[in-house]
């Protein structure tokens, strides 16, 4: 379950970094009763922006096939070991 503060007890940083380190998720700081930040532990920035990369790297595949820009794997295998001596 998300955790979410009002931006007042930011002013607590090391109980809210002890949270962000053992929730492994980020917590939701408000501000007037509305959405204003999200902080996280850098591990799950990390973690994040990794998973991120790779569900871009899945959309530009997936455009890539549709489009028809794929290559017979025997070919692009053959290119591979070509290119690197194998």
């Amino acid at each position: 379950m998300p955790q979410i503060i009002p931006i007042k007890d930011l002013k607590n940083t090391s109980e809210i970094s002890e949270w962000c380190h053992k929730s492994a998720e980020p917590i939701y700081i408000t501000k007037n009763g509305y959405g204003d930040m999200v902080i996280m532990s850098m591990e799950t920035y990390e973690n994040t922006m990794r998973r991120l990369s790779v569900y871009k790297d899945i959309e530009l595949s997936e455009k890539q096939a549709q489009n028809g820009q794929v290559k017979e794997a025997r070919s692009a295998l053959a290119g591979i070991r070509t290119k690197y001596g194998i």
